[in-house]
């Protein structure tokens, strides 16, 4: 296989996304093996090797004894192709070893475009892609991330899934099999008894029932599983895993820099935003250790960049403590601190002028409505002032390029609110006029909108989307009403996210499509070289699925949502009553000004919210 890959590498682009033998991975002798997992991430390298919580559990599962995890990224076309022409399977990168010789496929699933990346990488391997037609322990398909917590499109191919953060279930479900593997079990008796680990759901232990029009009607538990499932947390970040020594890519990937993750959770509360409702509780790590991680990462990897994540930066608690101590030592090293996810509610110019005394890069900032009104339907709790006075303070600190992201689409939006983006821009332009130190370089206000998505455990779950036709007439409108030089205006095409929302609030039924689509060469949905709209259609139209269904009807209150058996920590009721203020245009203050009710705390034994 390695002599009929090295002929292959020269023909395709980016040869070094599939050799593998970078710095610090991890290579273990078969011999000491009883596990072997392929960590598969159903997008190209450069996309999986960016992705933070894949080098968290690469390094997890390997610590343990016995077990070897691999990497297995989704191949470019080009290399498709080539495999195809050759009878070339699927390999993972440490052994070069085919993916069908691996004992378990854990996919993590952070986007629901790239689902068809899932069976098409199956496919590539030779696995079959039904979890029926997968007999016994060998090739067992797992599968995390975001998109698990609505599991019901991929139910039909996925033997079960991990609910939550990986790094404590991960280790459980391991030792499980390394038991099962060994003492011979049944491929039922080992699904019978994961289902049995906190956070575990396997699919085909459960049977979804439909009423007469179509909708859910009942989810049945077909054996003694639990009727809902609840994800799984890490109480204390500070004593939890964090890869120091990370892989340190040969070719460029798309965040090509060290990250330090500062905290999980969000104290915000937007309406519309899934990770923000999903990924509660709030749970943070002290500036201390935060300290030690980055030096001990920058140290062993070399990068000359490193960047402080979370859904919030800058409501981090100690943000300031831990940049005064990360400021000097990376200005001593030559090495370039990043802090994006800043709030313009909480901007701090001494902050950024510290971060970037050699070079101002453009800010970025996310009103995502242009009223007032529309702001706060959604729950953002950013006011105009604070955005006009954030850009003033940024202007007379030398800055001159301003991203803003909107979105449109949002529910009881009115072409009112549509060209409130265009007067709030309008007065970003007037604010720079009025202060900006250094107008030889003139100014570039970056606009773009996005289609609105209504994800699932968030208070928007029950929306409509607008059609496309709808988006496409809003976008040209705001487009109508930019006349300054200063503005560009970028919006999303209303296809994929039209996609994106019926598999994000899909069922089972979804099952046949997404496999007509693969079959039909769908793939790489996420690129717009490789997305074409016409194979799904297609695929709805022959499996006889309307996506209306899960797009423009919405969802009543009492209709049993697909994802109901699945307990992210937060409430129905909660949500319900967040959508009731939200049609009131009510606002909810953030965690630190009094805790809401949402029930994420249940979550957490020993330590409580640290919002």
């Amino acid at each position: 296989m390695t002599q009929l890959l090295n002929r292959i590498l020269p023909l395709v682009q980016k040869p070094a996304r599939y050799t593998g033998g970078e710095y610090n991975e991890i290579k273990k002798d078969l011999a000491d093996v009883r596990v072997r997992v392929a960590f598969c991430f159903p997008d190209t390298y450069e996309i999986g090797m960016s992705n933070v919580g894949m080098r968290i559990l690469y390094g997890v599962m390997n610590q343990m004894d016995g077990v070897w995890c691999e990497r297995v990224f989704a191949p470019w076309g080009d290399m498709e192709e080539q495999m195809r022409q050759h009878d070339l399977p699927l390999w993972a990168l440490e052994s070069r070893g085919p993916v069908k010789d691996f004992d378990m496929i854990a996919f993590t699933i952070g986007y629901e475009m790239s689902y068809s990346n899932i069976l098409n990488m199956l496919r590539l391997a030779g696995i079959p892609l039904r979890s029926s037609e997968r007999q016994g322990l060998h090739n067992m398909v797992f599968a995390g991330g975001v998109c698990a917590y609505n599991p019901e499109p991929l139910a039909d191919f996925i033997d079960f899934f991990c609910l939550g953060e990986g790094e404590e279930i991960t280790p459980e479900v391991l030792d499980l099999y390394d038991r099962a593997k060994a003492e011979g079990w049944t491929k039922e008796a080992f699904l019978l008894a994961v289902s049995k680990i906190d956070g575990v759901y396997v699919p085909s232990f459960y049977r979804h029932e439909y009423a007469e029009d179509g909708t859910l009607e009942a989810v049945v538990p077909l054996v003694d599983v639990p009727a809902v499932i609840t994800k799984r947390v890490v109480e204390d970040l500070d004593r939890a895993y964090w890869p120091t020594k990370m892989i340190v890519p040969s070719t460029e990937i798309v965040h090509d820099r060290a990250n330090l993750e500062v905290f999980r959770g969000c104290i915000r509360g937007c309406r519309f935003c899934q990770a923000g409702f999903s990924c509660r509780p709030v749970r943070r790590k002290s500036a201390d250790v935060l300290f030690r991680q980055a030096k001990e990462t920058l140290e062993d990897s070399g990068n000359n960049e490193i960047t402080l994540s979370s859904l919030s930066t800058s409501d981090y608690r100690e943000l300031k403590e831990l940049t005064d101590r990360l400021i000097p030592y990376c200005a001593q090293s030559k090495i370039n601190l990043s802090v994006p996810s800043l709030r313009a509610d909480n901007f701090s110019r001494e902050l950024m002028e510290k971060l970037q005394t050699v070079r101002k890069s453009g800010l970025t900032f996310a009103p995502e409505a242009g009223t007032q009104r529309l702001r706060d339907v959604i729950n953002k709790n950013l006011t105009e002032d604070e955005i006009l006075t954030t850009c003033a303070n940024a202007f007379s600190g030398g800055w001159n390029n301003v991203k803003l992201y909107f979105m449109l689409g949002l529910p009881t939006e009115t072409d009112e609110d549509v060209l409130g983006i265009a007067e709030l821009v309008y007065k970003v332009i007037k604010t720079w006029k009025e202060h900006a130190v250094n107008k030889k370089r003139g100014l570039r206000v970056h606009v773009a909108t996005a289609y609105f998505v209504p994800k699932p455990h968030t208070p928007f779950q029950w929306e409509k989307q607008i059609t496309p036709e709808e988006y496409l007439r809003r976008c040209k409108l705001l487009k109508d009403h930019f006349y300054s030089r200063s503005i560009e205006y970028d919006y999303h095409a209303p296809d994929l996210s039209r996609l994106e929302a019926v598999m994000a609030r899909g069922d089972r039924r979804l099952g046949e499509v997404i496999l007509a689509a693969v079959e039909n060469g769908a793939k790489l949905d996420g690129w717009d070289e490789y997305f074409r709209y016409d194979l799904w259609l297609d695929a709805f139209r022959s499996c006889g699925v309307d996506m209306d269904r899960y797009t423009t009807r919405g969802y009543s209150d009492d209709e049993i949502l697909p994802w109901d058996h699945i307990d992210v920590g937060v409430s129905r009721g909660f949500l319900l009553r967040e959508r009731d203020r939200a049609y009131e245009a009510q606002i909810t203050p953030d965690c630190r000004h009094g805790c809401a009710g949402c029930g994420a705390n249940k979550l957490l034994k020993e330590v409580s919210c640290d919002a």
